[in-house]
């Protein structure tokens, strides 16, 4: 539930978000804006959408008159989530604009610092996809990690880090400003990319509702500012899905909503257990498949550390269920995406 905001002088508190044209950045815009606190918000993003929205490219130049002063909360969401960067492009993507909002805080500010819940990396280096970032699976975990470290360093005021996991669409009707991270899943069902699944069916998958990453950035602005730094974590603890409820809700959706339309149904794919797929079938497929074939098996490998957890995320948040949730984000997908869910899935072959 949100909370008033806390008390302050002189009128309305002024709120920085960034990113405001990215999947939280959006939903935390219209959480504050429908909201009863009194604050002057101002929108800061890369590639404006809106007249209402502060052109500033984060890490390349200066930030805009508009952007200095005293603020009360500054809410930084704007980042890159692509898994295949490399250290250059996650430093230019994550890191520069996390050093270019810590110039715009005081010791005053409440910031409010966009995470993920993989931040941690792996126990080990022996990843199912080869890194090249040590413990972190990749890049953007590589370089959420890095920024975190940053903003603890650096900031000598509240500060509040979120860390939700893979995020879906709304709990109300699965509604999401973009579809990325699992929704490469789901198209890859529909057009028989996706020919196995790599991961045990009893893998832990941690999945949030975008709407409630909102909320708690929300509540941050609203609460008290903490006296020391806080980390919220967003995940189902023992409410979360494994992989198999996953696939099953994601091809039980889809189905449903193919049979409303008359079109024939998808086959959930096959589990191929990882030590096999890596052992086995990832050699051959980099010999066989066509350089389309392999990119897709590569981009689906990358989900295997996602969707196959050894136990799920300790909370201080958690995800309301995520199983209705996901089926509406699915459903949402499809009503958005009618070509694409509609598509009749093509079985792999093999290059000659």
């Amino acid at each position: 539930m949100l909370t008033r905001p806390h008390e302050k002088e002189g009128g309305a508190m002024r709120v920085l978000v960034t990113g405001t044209t990215g999947v939280v950045g959006q939903e935390v815009v219209r959480a504050l804006t429908r909201s009863a606190g009194d604050i002057d918000l101002v929108r800061a993003t890369r590639r404006p959408a809106r007249p209402d929205e502060v052109a500033w490219a984060m890490g390349q130049q200066p930030p805009p008159e508009r952007l200095r002063g005293h603020w009360d909360a500054v809410v930084h969401t704007a980042a890159s989530t692509r898994w295949t960067m490399t250290r250059e492009e996650a430093l230019a993507a994550n890191i520069a604009p996390a050093e270019a909002v810590l110039d715009l805080v005081d010791d005053r500010t409440h910031l409010i610092h966009l995470s993920t819940a993989y931040a941690d990396g792996t126990d080990t280096e022996d990843h199912a996809v080869p890194s090249a970032f040590g413990r972190y699976r990749n890049g953007y975990e590589w370089s959420k990690a890095e920024c975190e470290d940053l903003v603890r360093r650096r900031h000598g005021g509240p500060l509040t880090i979120v860390r939700p996991p893979l995020i879906i669409g709304s709990r109300a009707d699965g509604s999401i400003g973009r579809f990325t991270g699992p929704y490469t899943l789901v198209q890859c069902l529909v057009s028989g990319l996706a020919a196995a699944v790599v991961g045990s069916p009893d893998g832990y998958a941690e999945l949030a509702p975008v709407d409630q990453v909102a909320e708690v950035v929300t509540d941050a602005v609203y609460g008290e500012p903490p006296s020391s730094p806080c980390t919220q974590v967003i995940a189902g603890g023992d409410r979360c899905l494994r992989l198999g409820e996953l696939l099953d809700t994601v091809c039980a959706t889809l189905n449903e909503w193919r049979a409303e339309r008359g079109i024939a149904p998808i086959t959930p794919p096959p589990f191929i257990a990882p030590e096999r797929w890596h052992r086995f079938f990832l050699p051959l497929a980099e010999e066989h498949l066509s350089p389309v074939q392999l990119q897709v098996v590569r981009l689906l490998g990358m989900f295997e550390s996602y969707t196959s957890l050894d136990r799920p995320f300790v909370h201080t948040r958690r995800a309301d269920d995520p199983a209705t949730a996901l089926a509406r984000s699915v459903r949402w997908w499809a009503d958005s995406r009618p070509r694409l869910a509609s598509r009749i899935p093509q079985p792999w072959g093999v290059m000659a």
